[in-house]
């Protein structure tokens, strides 16, 4: 088991930025990927970002792409995302998802997702 504990949520004005980070523990070592989704109200949890374990390849959303970046410290088993320019439309929960290696199927959908933390909610104000 995995346990993933995100932090750095929180109320910012639109253009502001915000970090957030999330803390693997337990079986830690069996992460392949570890990636940030959101949730709006209403809406499908969408995909954000991932990072890869081995490589070190990192992809973002488009809606994302260019304001958020993400990034990892392996040693310490934590992934950061940092979010630049922020817009109302970012508002949502965040959730921090990790992988196993033996999961396949695209980053993109949470299907594929193994350990979730309990969300960390940022609220973008026009």
């Amino acid at each position: 088991q995995v346990y993933l504990v995100e932090s750095g949520g929180g109320l910012v004005q639109a253009g502001g930025s915000l970090r957030l980070s999330c803390a693997a523990s337990g079986r830690s070592f069996s992460i392949s990927a570890m990636g940030w989704f959101r949730q709006a109200p209403g809406k499908e949890r969408e995909f954000v970002a991932v990072m890869t374990w081995s490589g070190g390849n990192a992809y973002t959303a488009d809606s994302v792409k260019g304001r958020f970046t993400i990034s990892r410290d392996s040693a310490k088993n934590t992934v950061d995302l940092q979010m630049s320019s922020l817009k109302p439309e970012d508002t949502a929960v965040y959730y921090c998802a990790a992988r196993r290696p033996a999961s396949r199927g695209t980053y993109f959908s949470e299907n594929t997702w193994d350990y979730w933390g309990q969300g960390t909610q940022v609220t973008v104000s026009s």
